[in-house]
């Protein structure tokens, strides 16, 4: 199909006025088949923009559900991280609370340990009497 015809198809004309444009000077045919291919090129163009529009809205529809999702899950790994937190927290103070406990046994034990020190200082003190009399 020369570009004459699609000219033709484009605008609905028939042949005999296809032929009279023929006769029409080069350049003035040039110049309406420049306008309809920048026209079509123009509707083209709008299309496919649409179609960019479209599509950049549907990717910022779904990069505003991605974000609230990531969110939500963030929301829900900071819980659960406060909850293992706590939980941590709750067994070290139970660690704590025995290390107390048993420092508190060992504290009523203190006075004993002391009297049998000073039993122990004063048993030795006598045997190293008697060693030194024996050895007079």
């Amino acid at each position: 199909m020369s570009s004459g015809e699609r000219y033709d198809s484009a605008q609905g004309r028939s042949g005999s006025q296809s032929y009279l444009e023929d006769r029409k000077p080069y350049c003035s045919r040039l110049e309406k088949e420049d306008s309809t291919d920048f026209k079509k090129l123009y509707e083209q163009i709008l299309a496919e923009n649409e179609k960019l529009k479209a599509q950049l809205h549907d990717t910022n529809m779904e990069l505003t559900d991605l974000k609230l999702q990531l969110e939500k899950t963030t929301q829900r790994q900071e819980r659960f991280a406060d909850r293992s937190l706590l939980e941590m927290e709750k067994r070290e103070r139970r660690a704590l609370e025995r290390r107390i406990s048993e420092m508190e046994e060992e504290l009523k034990m203190l006075p004993d340990l002391k009297a049998d020190n000073q039993r122990l200082k004063d048993e030795n003190g006598a045997l190293i009497r008697v060693i030194s009399k024996l050895s007079k």
